[in-house]
């Protein structure tokens, strides 16, 4: 293992291989390592873009907006990630797959790690100001959900909630970038991706459900047991149906059809992991969790034709 890696880091990433030594220990606190993270919280805001340019037309400002979000969703979820870590270091030291993260291992101070966390959202501010508005309003409310989600944990068996309105505000800010009205169907889009995060965040919190009892923190894992697949079953129908819903609240003739048929791959790619479920497996639940980017993607390609043709 290199010199400060993470324990769950991925295989051959290049933060441990390539970045140069003195930035590896904030790389990792930004979870760079671990790329899902950044296009769980991306994918969203594609959604939010092509769904609205789908309704109202593409334009080519929306080139930017796909590229903006892309950025920004790496700054942010960096941002996100090292306030997780500052608030989580007693739990994390605590916790075999994360005691090696930066702050528990001593690669970075609590000082560092803030002044970190506000580099990275000053440069995601200057790409949010560029968005309009309405936009604008809408980014700086997600400072909300993802300074509160860190805590929620302490105080319910429901966190996953919280993740899901930070890693899917994206859909509101994508959304009002392009200039289409917020509507009831933007609400709808939001909602999905709200049970699409409970549906592989609670595959994810499978990992670490045994450490968590013994220190305390709630999770869905732990309050659905052995009744997690009929859960999941219930998120993945709540995740397709919402977006079919927003779908069919938006847009009409070829561009509803692609949604629909995007829809139906993102339901068909979660089906996919529930029949490779195994919830006391934490090898097989981390791959699972990690494939839901191919699954957010299918719908993402499939919007993206809707605002195309």
């Amino acid at each position: 293992m290199t010199k400060g890696q993470v324990a769950d880091a991925v295989k051959g990433n290049w933060v441990d291989h390539s970045a140069p030594e003195g930035w590896r220990p904030y790389l990792r606190l930004s979870r760079a390592d671990r790329p899902i993270g950044t296009w769980l919280l991306l994918i969203p805001c594609w959604w939010g873009v092509t769904m609205a340019a789908a309704a109202t037309g593409a334009r080519w400002f929306d080139l930017w907006i796909v590229i903006g979000c892309t950025v920004g969703a790496f700054l942010m979820r960096g941002a996100g990630c090292t306030w997780n870590d500052i608030t989580d270091r007693d739990f994390d030291g605590s916790v075999a797959r994360t005691r090696s993260r930066p702050i528990p291992s001593g690669q970075v101070t609590v000082r560092q790690a803030l002044w970190w966390m506000a580099a990275q959202i000053a440069v995601s501010a200057l790409i949010l100001f560029t968005l309009g508005p309405v936009a604008i309003a809408f980014g700086i409310a997600a400072l909300v959900p993802v300074a509160v989600y860190p805590f929620a944990k302490r105080f319910t068996w429901w966190p996953q909630v919280f993740l899901g309105i930070a890693f899917n505000w994206g859909v509101w800010v994508a959304w009002a970038a392009h200039g289409a009205p917020v509507t009831g169907a933007t609400l709808a889009l939001f909602l999905s991706g709200i049970a699409w995060t409970l549906f592989y965040d609670t595959i994810y919190a499978h990992q670490d459900k045994e450490d968590d009892a013994l220190i305390g923190v709630k999770s869905t894992a732990r309050l659905f047991g052995a009744s997690t697949p009929l859960w999941l079953m219930a998120f993945l129908i709540l995740a397709a149906g919402l977006m079919a819903v927003a779908a069919v609240g938006s847009l009409r003739g070829l561009p509803l059809l692609l949604a629909l048929a995007g829809c139906a791959a993102f339901a068909a790619h979660m089906l996919w992991q529930m029949r490779r479920l195994d919830i006391d497996r934490p090898d097989v639940c981390l791959t699972l969790f990690r494939s839901n980017r191919d699954a957010g993607l299918v719908a993402a390609l499939f919007l993206a034709g809707a605002a195309l043709v």
